[in-house]
């Protein structure tokens, strides 16, 4: 099983945390900018971790053979915060760093006029900078977070098949599926989404632009869940060509529109709409 998590924060995690996922096939992983739980004071403390996304982590990461790729953004938790906002004019010029495949999180936390106005900004410059954009359903409201995000995303003119509402449950897929955008899926130990409920879901809404992530932040939660959800999909009879298109074809069909995963070697030819997104055209 060839595992790629779309939605992982390893900032969070130890380097246990990369050894076990290397032995459980996780050859490739997208980490978001997120919320880090302390409150920043200032752009300089984002710009560091910015750097450390492009810098540090993609390091550790190589340490156990697996490809790091981040997304950036203010997240939507501290687009509430004016002394974090002003790092807004500070993400074009990381948006176009090389290892940067989205933009992300954007979204919605509490829905406040502060977060429509930051969400709406960074999916323009999703646009302007040619990005996919992934984009966080609240944990309170969900339905109506969602549909609002639907509609932002409507009002931006961003392809909806460039653009991940993560975080999603049973109440929401469906008018996600029906919006055209990407489902995005994070498995938890205890709370959001199992294995057991998203076999029932993938039997239900079938596999086509589905993300299964572990998210694995600074919370409770665990790197391993996507495995756990690829043997809940065999055991439930999903083939293996199943697992692979959702936990690995998926998420390089998603982020390649970035035309900057850097999979040589180990993606095996895959392609997006026919074209090879590997470097140098191998």
């Amino acid at each position: 099983m060839r595992i790629f998590d779309p939605h992982i924060h390893m900032t969070s995690r130890t380097t246990d945390d990369y050894a076990a996922m290397a032995a459980a096939g996780v050859l490739a992983l997208v980490e978001p900018a997120f919320w880090l739980g302390q409150p920043r004071t200032n752009p300089g403390s984002f710009t560091d971790y910015f750097d450390a996304l492009l810098g540090w982590e993609p390091f550790r990461a190589s340490q156990f053979g697996i490809r790091h790729h981040c997304t950036i953004a203010l997240n939507p938790k501290e687009a509430n915060d004016p002394r974090c906002r002003e790092v807004l004019p500070l993400l074009p010029r990381y948006l176009a760093k090389d290892r940067v495949v989205a933009v992300g999180e954007i979204g919605y936390d509490s829905m406040t006029p502060d977060e429509d106005e930051v969400f709406a900004a960074q999916l323009e410059m999703a646009v302007d900078a040619d990005l996919p954009a992934l984009v966080h359903t609240p944990h309170r409201d969900k339905l109506v977070g969602t549909r609002r995000s639907i509609d932002v995303v409507k009002e931006s003119g961003i392809e909806p098949g460039r653009v991940v509402l993560d975080h999603l449950n049973e109440l929401t897929v469906a008018e996600v599926a029906a919006s055209g955008c990407w489902m995005g899926f994070s498995i938890y130990p205890d709370t959001k989404m199992s294995p057991d409920r998203m076999v029932a879901i993938l039997r239900e809404h079938g596999l086509e632009r589905m993300l299964v992530n572990s998210a694995a932040d600074w919370g409770k939660s665990d790197p391993l869940l996507t495995l756990r959800t690829g043997e809940a999909m065999l055991a439930a009879g999903f083939t293996s060509d199943d697992v692979d298109r959702v936990l690995w074809r998926n998420p390089v069909e998603f982020y390649g529109q970035s035309k900057r995963l850097d999979l040589d070697g180990i993606s095996d030819g895959a392609t997006y709409a026919g074209n090879s997104i590997l470097r140098g055209g191998s």
